[in-house]
This record gives structure tokens, C-alpha cells and sequence, in this order.
């Protein structure tokens, strides 16, 4: 059976492993579930206007850059059935995190994440649309758009800054994330997740969905989702996919898949 048409487009060059990319021609097609990603994910809304959650609710519209750190829930939404489309990229945190380092914006080691979650700034605008285009041009070398990507990014550090270092209870909560992800394709109980954190459970449950803006549960089913991701890449055949991400059979793999990244496994494999 042949997959529906559809609006969107993914992008991935063996090359240039650090980047992926996605475009949306007509959002009111393509809804999201709240869901969180493993890569820092930046994106332009290049026409229209969107319902952005990632911590509370903003109106995102035409020349809006909105920009995700890894483990943020977010989701972006249509505005009233209103036509509105974005393009997004998907940036590996070793990566960006090696970047950083070379920039001198921070001397601790790893990946810290980015301070803003929007940016209405024209030039970050312009740019990343002229880095996107050069990206998933098939006729441009991997060095060239290499080239374009340290520089947009390295553009965009000093601008937006870093996020603040995070308060003694939030670290614990981070752990508690940490350790869902880690075991996402594992039955997890909560006791286990609290025992990690060093956290009560009633405790927990209510700290983690105000940090995260879902439930751990809701948090575990997206870390199963980014693992299904790399797997589908990867070329499994999906019931096995299904399987190793910790579904309980291929159709809870879709229905979930669908919900979260608003394309079918198949639709995503084949971008």
C-alpha cells in the first residue's frame, strides 16, 4: 500500500552525519504531539504563523527563528487551521558542543544549551534560510555546507547566549530525564526513576511536568521515538524497529511515531 501524499520533505547527506533537516509546505497538515529531541533542533517559519510551546505558549510568525536544546518539550502547532510553513534543522550536541568550545563561548566541556527559545533577529533569519538552502542543495560539496554551518552557528552563539547553569533541584530532574532516556526501550517503573533522582515520586511527578511540560511517561515515549528515528535511518525493517525501541508491536510503533514526529516511519525513512 503506497504511502499518502504529503506536504513535508526530510533531508540527510551520509557526509554531513551532524545534520538533518525537514520543510513543511502547509503546517495545518502536520501536528505534533508535545515531544522533545536528542539534537539541538533550530527553525525558520518561513510563512504564516504558528502556536510554539516550549515552556509556555508563544505566537511564532513569518521571520521567527524558534530554537529547541536537547530534552526541551516543545511542539508547534497550526494557529486556527490558518496555512503557515517552517523549515527545521536537527543539529548533533557533539557537534555543537566541539563548536562551542572552539568559539570560547564556554571553558566547562560538553554541550551547553542555548539561552533563547525564539529570535526575531532579521540577519539570524536570513542566515539560516541561506545556510538551509545551501544544505539540501545535492549540487554544493559537504565542505562547502560544513563551512556555512560553522559559520551561521558561530554567528549565532554570541547573539542569543547560553542558558544560566541549572539550580541544584533541576539537576536532579535532569537526572530523572537522563535515566529515562538511557532505558527507553525498557519497561520503567517510577520507583526506579525517583530512586535515580533522589526524588519522592509525588514529588517527582509533579516537578518533572512542570520542568518538561509532559509526564515522565509522556518523556519516555518520545526517548522512544528518537531511538525509532535512528533506528528507521539505520534500515531496519520497522517491526523490528518496533521491537528494539520498546513498542509493543509495529502498529503502536506508527500510531506513536505518527503523533510525534507527524510523518509515518515509512514517509521518514524515505524523506
Amino acid at each position: 500500500m503506497s504511502e499518502p501524499a504529503v506536504t513535508h520533505r526530510f533531508w540527510r547527506e551520509a557526509a554531513l552525519p551532524q545534520f538533518e533537516a525537514r520543510s513543511v509546505a502547509d503546517g495545518r497538515k502536520v501536528c505534533y504531539a508535545k515531544h522533545a529531541h536528542e539534537t539541538f533542533s533550530i527553525g525558520a517559519i518561513t510563512a504564516g504563523a504558528c502556536d510554539y510551546f516550549n515552556g509556555k505558549i508563544r505566537r511564532s510568525e513569518q521571520g521567527a527563528l524558534v530554537l529547541m536544546n536537547p530534552g526541551d518539550t516543545h511542539a508547534c502547532n497550526p494557529v486556527a487551521d490558518q496555512a503557515w510553513s517552517y523549515r527545521m534543522l536537527y543539529v548533533d550536541v557533539g557537534w555543537l558542543g566541539r563548536m562551542q568550545q572552539a568559539l570560547g563561548v564556554d571553558q566547562v566541556g560538553g554541550f551547553r544549551p542555548l539561552g533563547a527559545a525564539m529570535s526575531r533577529h532579521h540577519g539570524l533569519f536570513s542566515g539560516f534560510n541561506a545556510m538551509f538552502t545551501l544544505l539540501c542543495d545535492a549540487g554544493r560539496e559537504p565542505l562547502e555546507k560544513d563551512i556555512a554551518a560553522a559559520a551561521f552557528f558561530g554567528e549565532l552563539h554570541p547573539l542569543l547566549g547560553l542558558a544560566p547553569a541549572a539550580a541544584e533541584s533541576n539537576l536532579r530532574l535532569e537526572r530523572a530525564a537522563e535515566y529515562i532516556a538511557a532505558h527507553c526501550a525498557q519497561s520503567l517503573r517510577l520507583e526506579d526513576i525517583s530512586r535515580e533522582a533522589g526524588l519522592s515520586a509525588s514529588y517527582l511527578i509533579r516537578a518533572f511536568k512542570q520542568r518538561y511540560g509532559v509526564t515522565p511517561h509522556g518523556f519516555l515515549l518520545s526517548q522512544r521515538v528518537s531511538l525509532a528515528r535512528r533506528l528507521v535511518r539505520g534500515g531496519l525493517p520497522l517491526a523490528q524497529v518496533a521491537q528494539d525501541a520498546g513498542f509493543s508491536d509495529q502498529a503502536h510503533l506508527q500510531k506513536v511515531f505518527k503523533q510525534y514526529v507527524a510523518a509515518t516511519p515509512g514517509q521518514y525513512r524515505a524523506g
